[in-house]
C-alpha cells in the first residue's frame, strides 16, 4: 500500500509539475509575443518617420535645384538680351558709318573734279607766263633751262673744290697723328703665312759599306750615336746616304758634324763616338755664341744679356720655308729701325724688338706655347724693357696695342715676303700644282688643263663642241671663284681658257 501511495504521489507531483510547466511556457510565449509585437510596432513607426524625412529632403533638394536652374536661365536670358542689344547697336553704327562713307565719296568726287579743273586753269596760266617770259627775255624755255643748269654746275664745281680744299687742310692737320698707324697698318697687309720647317738632314757617305760600320756589331754604334747626340739616325735603302731626324736643330747639327768626322776618321766605336760628339758639341756652342755676337753687331743692338745672345745664335740652325731665322731676324731688325726712323718712334726699341721677335723659336722644341709667348717670357727673364717685350709678344697678334709691335710685324712681313727669301718644299709645290689642275678639271667641258709658271697660271683647253665663247668666259670666272674658295696660294693665279676649232684636210 505504501508503495502504491508513493507512486500515486509521484504521479500526482509529475502531473502538477507538467501543468505548472505548461502554464509557465504559455505565459512566457504570451510575454514574448507581446514584446515582438511592440518591437515590430516600433520598427514600423521608425520606418514611417524615415520615409517622411526622406520625402521632405527630396522635396527640399528638388526645390533647390529648381531655384538654381531658374537662376541660370535668368542669367543666360540676361546675357542673351545684352548681346542682342549690343549687336543691334553695332548694326546701327555700321549703317550710320556706311551712310557717312557714301556722303564722303560723293564729296571727294566733287573735290576731285574741282581739283582737276583748278589744275587745268593753273597749267593754262603757267603756259601763258612761260610765253610772256620767253617774249620778255628773248629766250626759249629750253635755253633758259640750259643756262640755269650751267650756272648750277659752275657753282657746284666751285663748292666741291672749296670743300675738297677744306678736307685736304684738315687731313694735313691730322696727318701727324694718324700717319704712324696708317703706315704700319698698310705695310702689315703684306704679311705672309708661316708653315712647316725642315727637321732632318741627309749625310752623304763614301760607300754603302759605311752604313754597316755606322750600325756596328748588333747595332752598338748607332745606339751610341743616338744616345750621345739625342737624334734619330735613319739608315734606309737610300744609296750612300743616311738621314738624321730631330726637332732640335742644334742637336741635329752636332750629330751631322760628328758623323761627318767619324766617316772621315774611320774609327767608329762607342768610345770614339762619345769623344767626337763631345768635341763637336763644344765647337757648335762656340759657333753659336760667335754667330749671336755677330748678329748683335750687324743689327747695331747694344746691352743684351750674354745668355740672350747665345739663344740668338741658336737661330742659325733654324729654318722656316728655307729661310734662315737668324738672318731673317737681323733683316727684320734693320727694317724695323728704318721704319721707326720714318714714323718718328724709338729706333732702339724697334731694332731690338725686330732682332728678338723670333727668339722663342730657339726654345719651341723645349717649352710649350707659341714662339711669341716664349720669346716674351725669355725677354722678361733677361731684363728686356716692357715695351720691347710687348713688341715681341704682339708681333703675330691681330690686336696690337703698341706702334713698335706694328713696326716689327710689318718688317717681319716684308722680310718674309721678299722674293727669294723663302723656298717651298718640292712636295708642297707639287701638291699645289695638282690641286690647281684638279679644280679646273672638275668642270664639265674641260678637255685638258695645265698649271704653269710655278702655279701662277692655269691654262684650260675646252671641248669646242660643248663650250662656246660665252660659256668659256663664264668658265674662267667659275674656276677663279672655285680657286679663291678652296685653295690657299701665294700671289695671283691667272686662269686662261682656250677654245679652238681645227679643220684638217689632206691633199692626196
Amino acid at each position: 500500500m505504501d508503495g502504491i501511495a508513493t507512486v500515486l504521489a509521484a504521479l500526482t507531483a509529475l502531473a502538477f509539475g507538467g501543468i505548472v510547466g505548461y502554464l509557465g511556457r504559455v505565459s512566457l510565449d504570451r510575454i514574448n509575443k507581446k514584446k515582438a509585437g511592440d518591437q515590430a510596432t516600433l520598427i514600423l513607426q521608425k520606418a514611417e518617420d524615415q520615409h517622411k524625412e526622406l520625402l521632405l529632403d527630396g522635396k527640399q533638394e528638388a526645390q533647390r535645384l529648381r531655384n538654381v536652374a531658374d537662376g541660370d536661365i535668368k542669367e543666360r536670358r540676361g546675357h542673351i538680351n545684352r548681346q542682342e542689344r549690343r549687336l543691334s547697336s553695332r548694326e546701327e553704327n555700321l549703317e550710320r558709318k556706311s551712310q557717312e562713307l557714301e556722303k564722303r565719296e560723293i564729296s571727294i568726287g566733287e573735290l576731285d573734279s574741282k581739283a582737276k579743273q583748278k589744275q587745268a586753269e593753273i597749267e593754262e596760266v603757267r603756259q601763258r607766263q612761260v610765253e610772256v617770259l620767253e617774249t620778255l627775255s628773248g629766250m626759249s624755255a629750253t635755253d633758259a633751262r640750259e643756262l640755269i643748269l650751267k650756272r648750277s654746275e659752275d657753282e657746284l664745281q666751285y663748292e666741291i673744290a672749296r670743300r675738297y680744299r677744306d678736307v685736304e687742310l684738315l687731313a694735313r692737320e691730322e696727318a701727324d697723328q694718324k700717319a704712324k698707324k696708317v703706315l704700319t697698318l698698310s705695310i702689315h697687309r703684306l704679311a705672309a703665312s708661316v708653315v712647316s720647317e725642315t727637321t732632318s738632314n741627309i749625310i752623304p757617305l763614301p760607300n754603302d759599306d759605311m752604313k754597316g760600320r755606322l750600325i756596328g756589331r748588333e747595332g752598338r754604334n748607332i745606339r751610341a750615336i743616338e744616345a750621345a747626340t739625342g737624334v734619330d739616325l735613319i739608315i734606309d735603302d737610300t744609296p750612300e746616304a743616311v738621314t738624321i731626324s730631330c726637332f732640335d736643330p742644334v742637336r741635329r747639327e752636332v750629330a751631322r758634324q760628328s758623323i761627318a768626322k767619324l766617316v772621315v776618321d774611320g774609327r767608329i766605336h762607342p768610345a770614339r763616338i762619345e769623344e767626337i760628339v763631345e768635341t763637336t758639341r763644344q765647337e757648335v756652342e762656340d759657333n753659336i755664341r760667335e754667330e749671336g755676337e755677330q748678329a748683335v753687331f750687324d743689327s747695331g743692338v747694344r746691352g743684351l744679356n750674354p745668355e740672350l745672345v747665345k739663344l740668338l745664335g741658336r737661330l742659325k740652325y733654324r729654318y722656316s720655308y728655307g729661310e734662315n731665322i737668324l738672318k731673317h731676324s737681323v733683316e727684320v731688325s734693320l727694317l724695323s729701325g728704318m721704319i721707326a726712323a720714318e714714323v718718328g718712334v724709338s729706333i732702339e726699341v724697334a731694332k731690338t724688338g725686330g732682332l728678338l721677335h723670333d727668339i722663342g723659336k730657339a726654345l719651341t722644341h723645349e717649352v710649350e706655347g707659341s714662339h711669341a709667348e716664349i720669346g716674351a717670357e725669355v725677354a722678361r727673364r733677361y731684363g728686356i724693357p716692357p715695351n720691347i717685350e710687348r713688341a715681341i709678344m704682339e708681333h703675330h697678334d691681330e690686336d696690337r696695342g703698341s706702334i713698335e709691335a706694328f713696326i716689327v710685324a710689318s718688317a717681319d712681313a716684308i722680310s718674309a715676303a721678299r722674293p727669294g727669301s723663302r723656298k717651298d718644299t718640292l712636295e708642297h709645290y707639287v701638291k699645289r700644282l695638282e690641286a690647281l689642275e684638279e679644280v679646273a678639271q672638275a668642270f664639265p667641258g674641260v678637255e685638258k688643263c695645265f698649271a704653269i709658271q710655278a702655279g701662277r697660271e692655269v691654262r684650260i683647253m675646252v671641248k669646242p663642241d660643248e663650250v662656246d665663247d660665252v660659256t668659256a668666259a663664264k668658265l674662267a670666272r667659275d674656276v677663279v671663284k672655285k680657286i679663291e674658295d678652296t685653295l690657299v696660294y701665294p700671289g695671283l693665279v691667272k686662269v686662261t681658257v682656250i677654245r679652238e676649232t681645227r679643220n684638217i684636210e689632206y691633199a692626196r
